[in-house]
């Protein structure tokens, strides 16, 4: 089975960018049968907030632990932007040779 990162923005209006996110791992779960979603950070953004600069840093120094932990096989790109928080994701799976899927639709550049 292959574990996908789902990369997704948090910041701003939380509470819905975790509901995307809960829809995200339902997709997954359903319509791709040999694939495990992640997303750490959902549970850290119930531990931490992210508001506060030292609580998001922690969660950000959670996430690299993790991806550099070598399971994961793909981080996945979700939402209606990049986030800082995702462009650090996507510069370290790049470094750790990790694939970068988008599935934002957005244009080159956004």
């Amino acid at each position: 089975m292959k574990v996908v990162y789902i990369a997704h923005p948090i910041s701003g209006n939380v509470k819905e960018n975790l509901k995307k996110i809960v829809e995200i791992g339902r997709e997954i779960n359903f319509d791709e049968p040999d694939t495990v979603p992640f997303a750490h950070y959902y549970f850290d953004c119930h531990c931490l907030i992210d508001d506060v600069p030292e609580e998001r840093e922690r969660g950000i120094k959670n996430a690299t632990e993790l991806l550099k932990r070598g399971f994961i096989d793909e981080v996945r790109l979700y939402g209606d932007h990049i986030s800082e928080g995702m462009k650090h994701e996507i510069e370290l799976a790049h470094k750790l040779g990790i694939p970068v899927v988008d599935k934002t639709n957005l244009p080159l550049g956004s």
